[in-house]
């Protein structure tokens, strides 16, 4: 079974939910993502997403925006990430976060079996149409590799029916209009939306986009399975302090929310 049903599978019997934080890969460096990586997992992070640099983002806000500014002029890589995967021993799942346009410049079978060769378990694809994603979805499976795909709030429900089809592992759910960043409350419609979806698949329900504080982490953990934690983390990389205190603040933060979530 692939570690991220495991997970779930788990939780639901715990009757607790994911915390799943967003890393860079690369900011400032990879020696420092491996240290954030296995201080999250230390913190009770239940699974991490690691983020791809891309020079051009489709989603994220100014905070990841910059991080991925940052790491791309320090020289990180695809195979620089992969190598540094393949150190770690980090005993929650990973997941990649990867522009398609990566995937698709490394050939879509070679991208999936690499990434599984180094440790990660699925990708979230954040700008993989539906339409078009089919083809990835059938490599992903017969590797055993998540492909996450997202719901935003203004997608149809017919769409979203279909998104939550080709969708495996969990299904992101988008919380706000726009792109990521910290928000200082929930959209009212937010809870509405992930009733809805409970009805239409039975993927667990993972929310992100917006949320940055215990109070918002609260409002979730009754309807949602997981909540997903990236530029109120990513923030903290920007620090000039040295690496060690950045990690040891990162830590406090995650270590915080996942209570809240409890």
């Amino acid at each position: 079974m692939n570690p991220i049903d495991s997970l779930f599978a788990r939780l639901k019997t715990e009757r607790k939910k994911a915390f799943i934080p967003f890393i860079t890969a690369g900011d400032p460096d990879l020696d420092a993502t491996a240290k954030l990586l296995r201080e999250c997992a230390q913190r009770g992070a239940s699974l991490i997403e690691v983020g791809f640099p891309y020079s051009d983002p489709i989603a994220d806000g100014s905070v990841i925006q910059a991080s991925y500014t940052r790491a791309l002029s320090n020289g990180v890589s695809v195979d620089g990430i992969f190598a540094m995967m393949r150190t770690l021993d980090v005993k929650v799942p990973l997941v990649a976060m990867v522009s398609y346009s990566i995937v698709h410049h490394r050939g879509p079978e070679r991208f999936v079996r690499d990434a599984k060769a180094a440790g990660f378990v699925g990708a979230i694809v954040p700008d993989l149409p539906v339409d078009e994603a089919e083809d990835l979805g059938k490599i992903a499976a017969s590797h055993d590799f998540k492909l996450v795909l997202l719901v935003t709030p203004t997608t149809p429900r017919e769409r979203a029916v279909r998104i939550a089809q080709l969708s495996s592992g969990f299904l992101y759910c988008v919380s706000v209009v726009g792109i990521t960043g910290e928000r200082s409350q929930m959209p009212p419609d937010l809870l509405d939306q992930l009733r809805w979806l409970r009805t239409q698949t039975p993927l667990p329900l993972c929310v992100g986009f917006g949320i940055s504080k215990p109070a918002h982490v609260r409002l979730l953990r009754d309807v949602a399975d997981g909540v997903i934690v990236g530029s109120a983390i990513v923030r903290k990389l920007e620090s000039t302090q040295p690496v060690d205190l950045v990690v040891k603040e990162v830590g406090a933060l995650v270590g915080e929310l996942v209570s809240a979530l409890e």
